[in-house]
């Protein structure tokens, strides 16, 4: 029963704040923005009315006004609503393509910017990435990013792939690794149990691409997971 519930709020919740952020965008010039804003309260709703504690961790290595990959382990289906309500900026997240035709979602994550990626074929994922850094660099906008590119099936951190981190090269925003705490356990993959606890979103310093030359530009993925698993493993 608390399976569905969470399905069911999910639900509500990205009909309610979607359709909500779509009829506003009509009258913003910025468009986006609003929808945005949507997505952090839809974040939060969903946490709330399924009875989840979080907190957020370093917050203040990060510039309020500041735009940034936020490259974070995925470990359930909570991490989602869980990054956005945690991370007070304009957020948009590098997602797969699949959720382009989920009906409704795929509507508002197309209107808010989401850039979708085929990941199984590189050279569309590729293309779509490339397509993204003119409009981030017109307007700059924090993204979403689970290198990793799928949820862990044993906990463990797995392999992070470049692609989506190369953004930080080609646009100038720094990568910040974030360590996401007790989802795996609370909702696994391919399961229905539930186990509630409280979950900490854990922010490290920002990561600057010019730090990295284009000889050392394939050791980044390697220095990004390497910062994400030492938050992980903070006591």
């Amino acid at each position: 029963m608390r399976y569905i519930w969470i399905i069911l709020n999910a639900a509500i919740w990205t009909s309610f704040f979607g359709l909500l952020g779509i009829f506003a965008s009509i009258f913003e010039s910025n468009k986006g923005k609003t929808l945005g804003h949507c997505a952090r309260l839809w974040g939060k709703f969903i946490l709330f009315f399924t009875g989840v504690r979080y907190s957020v961790k370093g917050l203040d290595n990060l510039d309020p006004e500041g735009t940034y990959i936020f490259a974070c382990n995925h470990a359930s289906g909570y991490d989602v609503p869980l990054a956005f309500a945690g991370l007070p900026y304009w957020l948009i997240s590098i997602a797969k393509i699949e959720l382009k035709s989920v009906f409704i979602l795929g509507w508002v994550m197309k209107t808010a910017g989401h850039i979708f990626v085929d990941r199984k074929r590189s050279e569309n994922a590729i293309a779509s990435l490339e397509n993204s850094k003119e409009s981030l660099i017109k307007n700059p906008r924090s993204i979403l990013l689970f290198p990793e590119g799928t949820r862990t099936m044993d906990g463990k951190l797995g392999f992070f792939k470049r692609g989506g981190l190369m953004l930080g090269f080609d646009t100038g925003i720094p990568i910040v690794p974030v360590g996401i705490v007790g989802t795996y356990e609370m909702l696994k993959k391919g399961t229905w149990s539930f186990k509630n606890q409280p979950l900490e979103i854990r922010i490290g310093n920002p990561i600057h691409p010019k730090t990295f030359s284009n000889d050392s530009k394939n050791s980044l993925a390697k220095y990004v997971k390497k910062q994400v698993n030492a938050l992980l493993n903070q006591n």
